[in-house]
């Protein structure tokens, strides 16, 4: 016969769910622009998954003879965002649309894609502009569906936290 609970046990129980956190990708929201080519809205649908990645370094280290160290505080908001869509999905039709748009149009507006990334229930939202191509994604054909990854450079990649959060 099971034990009984008295009213500390369950305190105790409550203790441990206390610290605990939900993440839902869905929460997840992002906006793809192009001024002369338009916007997508991606709140989950035809994504597998997306990745920011700051490419700039903001400390490196000079050694000299003698071996002092003198380091450098680096400036520099560039990066990349990775997008992993479905082979089938309307985000793949659309990045390809731009994409062939992009290639077609007079160079002066290769590097105007922007991204707006928000994660308000995590407290985040990233803001990325001066954004182009590094080159249409690799097409997978498999007997299963698969996804694309395509992957666009951003001049610059603001990362703002909201208020209220860490």
């Amino acid at each position: 016969m099971p034990k009984k609970k008295n009213i500390l046990d369950f305190a105790f129980d409550l203790q441990l769910f206390a610290n605990q956190s939900t993440y839902s990708f869905t929460d997840v929201t992002a906006t793809i622009s192009h001024p002369n080519y338009g916007s997508y809205s991606i709140q989950g649908e035809g994504i597998g998954d997306m990745t920011i990645t700051k490419a700039t370094d903001r400390s490196v280290h000079d050694v000299a003879a003698d071996g002092s160290i003198m380091t450098s505080k680096i400036a520099g908001n560039n990066g990349s965002v990775a997008i992993n869509a479905q082979q089938t999905s309307s985000l793949h039709e659309f990045l390809q649309g731009m994409f062939n748009y992009l290639w077609q149009a007079d160079t002066s507006e290769w590097a105007q894609i922007s991204c707006t990334i928000e994660a308000p229930k995590m407290g985040k939202s990233f803001y990325c502009t001066g954004g182009a191509f590094i080159k249409e994604p690799d097409e997978p054909f498999q007997s299963q569906g698969q996804r694309v990854a395509w992957t666009l450079l951003f001049a610059d990649i603001q990362r703002i936290q909201l208020t209220g959060t860490h």
